[in-house]
């Protein structure tokens, strides 16, 4: 599986919605980040990743 940095997923994951991505509902949320799934149209899975910013 292919993991992808992402700044801000649900903004990420939103647009990917409006231009016809399929995107998996599911959504998961840990203490080092927010993680979620898109579909290519092939039907490979990509993971997207939102690591916490600590500061």
């Amino acid at each position: 599986m292919i993991n992808l940095q992402v700044d801000d997923l649900e903004v990420v994951l939103d647009r990917l919605i409006e231009e016809g991505v399929t995107v998996d509902p599911k959504r998961e949320s840990y203490d080092f980040g927010k993680f979620g799934w898109i579909i290519d149209p092939e039907g490979n899975r990509a993971e997207l990743w939102q690591p916490v910013v600590t500061e």
